[in-house]
């Protein structure tokens, strides 16, 4: 499911997931956009809508939960983000 589709499913704007992060609306469309970013960025926003993030490796033998990135980028969530608000102002 693509991210703004589970955003509208939780009834979130924007507004208020960005509110959430600390980050202006233009910058939660641009995250929703995103191919590709870091696995602490999406964690922190499945998070601000309320849920967790679970990283499963699916095998035919069976499946395994991925935890070494349960504390990856607790330091500077959505730096990149902030940094690249802060040169449009």
């Amino acid at each position: 499911m693509p991210l703004h589709e589970l955003r509208q499913a939780r009834a979130m704007t924007q507004r208020a997931v960005g509110e959430v992060l600390q980050i202006k609306q233009p910058a939660v469309a641009k995250l929703e956009r995103r191919a590709d970013m870091y696995v602490s960025n999406l964690r922190s926003y499945i998070e601000a809508m309320g849920g967790q993030l679970t990283i499963l490796a699916e095998f035919p033998q069976g499946s395994v939960v991925i935890t070494n990135f349960s504390d990856a980028g607790e330091d500077t969530p959505f730096g990149e983000i902030r940094s690249a608000e802060a040169t449009r102002r």
